[in-house]
């Protein structure tokens, strides 16, 4: 349902590169939350498939930007009306009530921010540990991933700047900016996101190189010089 003043209440903003085979599934699982007023900015990075002519129908805006997710979800922040923003990874599915969950979880604790607990769907048998795993230590450090589809309220989001410009980690940027506004709104209803990188790389494998990447941010290592370590592991 539209907010006062007629802007949406959230604004879901996915960004998407070479998203061709899946972006019209990932985008008709939010027409439910479009019918309810919520609107859809798609940010695309540089595709050269047909992802742009795919979302174009499914969207309220499509957008095309710099390349890189922190570009991407900034451009997308920057047009969006709505008073409430929500960052979806293309692969990453709401509930179907995510709307009315986030707009409740702001209203009633006076959070800024939050996200949702993740289930990762797929064939590697560890997948169901790694989610508990992330959920619990997200709940521990107030930190959030990107697949946890981080909200906040415009508000907060321009008063810390956005999402920093660097390569990589940038949800982790975000919310140690964030949770120094306030704590986050740990929501335990449940996105559910793609495990084809565990699964095609080995879970153990694409959990050992996650946490190296982020104990060295937290070691001071450029997002840079991490992106380019990540690009040459070849994991997507």
């Amino acid at each position: 349902m539209p907010a006062a003043g007629g802007k949406p209440a959230l604004g879901i903003i996915v960004p998407v590169l070479n998203e061709g085979p899946t972006v019209m599934e990932s985008l008709q699982a939010l027409s439910g939350l479009r019918r309810r007023g919520a609107e859809v900015i798609v940010v695309d990075g540089g595709s050269h498939d047909d992802t742009l002519a795919r979302a174009t129908p499914l969207a309220d805006r499509v957008l095309i930007s710099e390349r890189g997710r922190a570009a991407q979800l900034n451009t997308g922040a920057h047009i969006a009306r709505a008073r409430v923003l929500l960052f979806l990874h293309a692969d990453t599915r709401l509930p179907a009530n995510a709307d009315r969950l986030v707009n409740r979880a702001l209203a009633d604790t006076g959070h800024v921010w939050g996200r949702f607990d993740i289930c990762i769907k797929g064939g590697a048998v560890l997948l169901p540990v790694i989610a508990w795993m992330m959920n619990h230590r997200s709940r521990l450090t107030s930190i959030a991933t990107g697949d946890q589809a981080i909200f906040v309220t415009r508000r907060a989001f321009n008063q810390i700047g956005g999402f920093p410009p660097q390569a990589l980690m940038e949800d982790i940027a975000l919310s140690y900016r964030l949770k120094a506004l306030s704590r986050p709104a740990c929501l335990r209803q449940r996105v559910t996101t793609s495990g084809r990188r565990w699964d095609e790389n080995g879970a153990l494998r694409t959990v050992f190189l996650m946490w190296t990447l982020r104990l060295a941010y937290f070691c001071g290592i450029s997002p840079a010089r991490l992106a380019r370590w990540y690009n040459r592991t070849r994991f997507i």
